[in-house]
């Protein structure tokens, strides 16, 4: 079911309009390497493969799971022989490219430099980390976002009634379909593999339809009330957040567990719990922060199913912590002032005094070094004229909290002249 041409391909639309890169890469013959970076089954693989049909050249394919600086110097030295032999040129497909070594991606540069190759390089991981300068600054980058649900019913349905998939032989119930869809999470290829196993169980079992009891067997999954693009989505993560809030760690199970079953990105919940960390705990356990962007890091390096484990962890943490609203209360403040106009000019003191001419304009006198002082404390003006009694932060007295405000409020004193 792999599209043949850009017009078949699902999604993206950002590349597939009139005028885009991709297009006129395609259309317009051009050799240009690109550097696809998106989740896994959103169309990768298959635009390399789009450009390489559409454009009659030759397809070569080098995993970075498996290839070595050798594979990848043979690949471009075949593509070379036969560019000067016969004037064909070559796509070099290499998937994952994220998990190749310097040195690695290193043995592309000559080939894409001497445009030996068309380079389409593939990955999950944010290049501008995971891929050598070099190779990045020769390489278009084009961002695949996920499918959408839309998106994901089109693949099933054209799959269901096309040659090269069912050709019609199965019908799929609606509900099937749906459940189908949300387990996908996006993933068209995942899409795929569910359909057909759904497909070879409704067939074993001689029924011509695929209905919701034959989905859920053929993909070992519970069919779980809750769509991803609209209540549900939004209801359900309300109602694990406040509940965490609420120090319910059974009830935050609860809808993390719906959310699992249900298909839901494990990046976005581990989004909400590193926000939750800091808007509803903040300092009053100033290691929730750290727990909650723990898991959301094991949901990148380990994935699904296991980092539901991290997650399950996170979410006691801060279900069990005492709460602290202090943080986003303090910070919401000071841009409600900034944002009515209260600004004024940083007190000179403050001011860099580093460049030539700074002292001359008396930037950075008077100012006093705080560790000159025994308690690394002294009385100074740090705000503007027009915010000098300006409080932001006023910590709780809960948890860990509590000894932060005690500290503060002796500080304060001292550094605002009022001890």
């Amino acid at each position: 079911m792999r599209p043949r041409t850009i017009d078949e391909l699902v999604g993206q639309q950002q590349l597939r309009a009139t005028g885009s890169p991709l297009r006129r890469l395609i259309e317009g013959d051009q050799s240009m390497s690109l550097l696809l970076w998106g989740p896994p089954g959103t169309g990768k693989t298959t635009i390399a493969a789009i450009v390489s049909q559409q454009t009659s050249r030759r397809f070569v394919e080098v995993s970075a799971v498996s290839a070595g600086v050798k594979e990848v110097r043979a690949a471009i030295d075949g593509a070379r022989a036969e560019l000067v032999r016969t004037g064909e040129e070559t796509v070099l497909f290499v998937d994952e490219v994220h998990r190749f070594s310097k040195a690695q991606q290193d043995a592309l540069l000559p080939g894409v430099e001497n445009r030996w190759v068309t380079l389409i390089a593939a990955t999950t991981e944010n290049p501008f980390f995971s891929v050598i300068s070099p190779l990045l600054s020769r390489s278009l980058l084009l961002r695949l976002q996920s499918l959408t649900d839309d998106d994901v019913a089109e693949v099933i349905d054209q799959a269901l009634v096309d040659e090269r998939g069912l050709s019609g032989s199965t019908e799929l119930d609606e509900d099937a379909r749906d459940h189908l869809v949300r387990l996908a999470g996006g993933d068209a290829r995942r899409a795929l593999t569910y359909l057909e196993a759904a497909a070879g169980a409704a067939v074993s079992s001689g029924r011509e339809s695929i209905d919701l009891v034959t989905a859920e067997t053929a993909v070992d999954q519970a069919a779980v009330r809750y769509d991803r693009q609209g209540d549900q989505h939004y209801d359900v993560i309300s109602a694990f957040i406040k509940s965490i809030r609420g120090s319910d760690p059974d009830a935050a199970l609860h809808y993390l567990a719906r959310m699992i079953e249900a298909g839901e990105d494990p990046r976005f919940i581990a989004r909400r719990l590193v926000v939750h960390a800091s808007e509803d705990i903040g300092l009053a356990d100033p290691t929730a922060l750290q727990a909650a962007v723990a898991a959301a890091q094991a949901v990148q390096l380990i994935g699904m199913p296991e980092a539901r484990i991290n997650l399950a962890q996170a979410t006691i943490h801060l279900a069990i912590a005492p709460k602290s609203n202090a943080v986003i209360v303090a910070i919401d403040g000071a841009l409600s002032d900034v944002r009515a106009g209260k600004i004024g000019q940083v007190p000179s003191h403050l001011r860099d005094a580093h460049y030539g001419g700074a002292k001359d304009l008396g930037h950075g006198k008077g100012y006093r070094y705080p560790h000159d002082e025994a308690f690394g404390v002294v009385e100074q003006q740090y705000l503007p004229d027009v915010l000098a009694d300006a409080s932001y932060y006023s910590p709780t007295s809960l948890g860990s909290e509590a000894g932060v405000k005690e500290r503060w409020e002796r500080v304060r004193r001292i550094v605002r002249g009022k001890a």
